[in-house]
């Protein structure tokens, strides 16, 4: 398979073949799954004249070097993990588009001014522990949001599927990279909403993305029986989480810019004739602006407690992910324009509604991200899709983008 689109579109067909349900692409951190795409993805690193090796926190790292031995490097990369249920080209595209650049770099026996990094993140999308960037921000910052102690929904800490990995939970601050190492990051992905695709565009220019808060709640009541204890006497947690569940809803249409969502809702001890005693659900509050999603998140936490105190019940939360909207660098942005306008003629700028391992790597060099038109905006979902003939428009932009960074790398203040 000689055509390098073609060759796109097979390799995220193959890794979706890694899922650990047959019937519903799911691939998730340090799971027998996320072991064979790295070995899949290194393979293909190698294979495209990079060195290539797995990190302390399970990213999978390949290394074109420059013309200079040990030269700063020009980062590329997306994530590896996937939603439960997901599309074929969240992430992954970025990654194997990012290893198509570097395997035309080597074909032709060219050397950049820096190397070349490619990051398979490991966890981005955080659907084991709850916690998004695990991969991008210990590379990032060194850190995590998430304690060794946390547990996934089967039991097992995070402590312990890092060490059932090969992984040492005592390391993971040796995937940190220093500032000096990296010249800037970009990254592919698909847009996973339906603006370019109305303007008539294969790409465009991500001028900011989203800042996110994530939160998991619990209610406690009193479980009873369900013939037994009259209404009015009740403290059923899940009609509790219920009507909390709407005041996020409610907060977040009454808030222009911030949208809100509760992807996940558990309640027990989970029998038919029994009075729910506990229930958990999480909360996910974005916007592009800061101040409007922590008003929002004020508002949803004072509903909280107004139905807590009405209801008799205790709500507590946990707060998982407090990420800032992070705006895209404008030198890098300017060259995404121009590699944006080469191949479609003009530019187009749009900001993220999704958060992206960027806005983490954002905190270790200048980063941008290059957007790519999706089938009516729909990713998250099996239906997600793109065509071979922007899957090569992408390649193409990625490719000027990273040659114009090369001869015309950000500088720093």
């Amino acid at each position: 398979m000689n055509d390098p689109a073609s060759r796109i579109m097979a390799r995220c067909v193959e890794l979706r073949g890694i899922s650990a349900d047959p019937t519903a692409y799911s691939r998730h951190y340090l799971t027998a799954e996320h072991r064979a795409a790295a070995t899949l993805v290194t393979g293909w690193m190698r294979a495209a004249g990079m060195a290539a090796r797995l990190d302390a926190a399970g990213n999978v790292v390949g290394r074109y070097e420059g013309e200079r031995p040990a030269a700063a490097a020009l980062l590329l990369g997306s994530h590896l993990d996937t939603v439960r249920d997901g599309g074929t080209y969240d992430g992954q595209l970025g990654v194997v588009t990012a290893i198509e650049v570097v395997q035309a770099l080597s074909d032709s026996g060219q050397r950049l001014g820096c190397a070349i990094e490619i990051y398979a993140f490991a966890d981005e999308e955080g659907v084991r522990f709850s916690s998004g960037y695990i991969g991008s921000g210990l590379v990032a910052c060194g850190e995590t949001g998430v304690a060794l102690n946390a547990h996934d929904a089967g039991g097992t800490t995070f402590a312990e599927a890092l060490a059932a990995f090969g992984l040492n939970p005592a390391r993971l601050a040796e995937a940190r990279r220093r500032p000096e190492e990296a010249l800037a990051y970009l990254e592919l992905h698909i847009e996973q909403g339906p603006v370019l695709e109305a303007e008539g565009l294969a790409v465009g220019t991500v001028t900011s993305i989203t800042g996110q808060s994530r939160l998991a709640a619990t209610v406690a009541g009193v479980a009873g029986h369900a013939g037994t204890v009259p209404m009015t006497l009740r403290k059923d947690a899940l009609a509790a989480a219920a009507e909390a569940i709407l005041t996020v809803e409610r907060v977040a249409r009454s808030n222009p810019g911030v949208v809100g969502t509760v992807g996940i809702v558990g309640a027990g001890p989970g029998a038919v004739n029994v009075i729910p005693g506990q229930a958990r659900f999480t909360v996910d509050l974005r916007s592009g602006i800061d101040a409007r999603r922590q008003r929002a998140l004020a508002d949803v936490l004072t509903g909280f407690r107004t139905i807590a105190e009405r209801r008799g019940v205790a709500i507590t939360w946990d707060v998982r992910v407090d990420a800032p909207a992070t705006p895209c660098d404008p030198h890098l942005m300017t060259l995404i324009d121009r590699a944006c306008a080469a191949e479609t003629g003009r530019a187009f700028r749009l900001p993220s509604g999704a958060g992206h391992d960027a806005a983490e790597m954002a905190a270790l060099c200048p980063s941008a991200m290059i957007f790519l038109r999706c089938r009516d905006g729909i990713s998250h979902n099996p239906a997600e899709s793109i065509t071979p003939e922007d899957a090569a428009a992408g390649l193409r932009t990625l490719a000027r983008a990273v040659q114009m960074v090369a001869a015309d790398p950000p500088r720093r203040g």
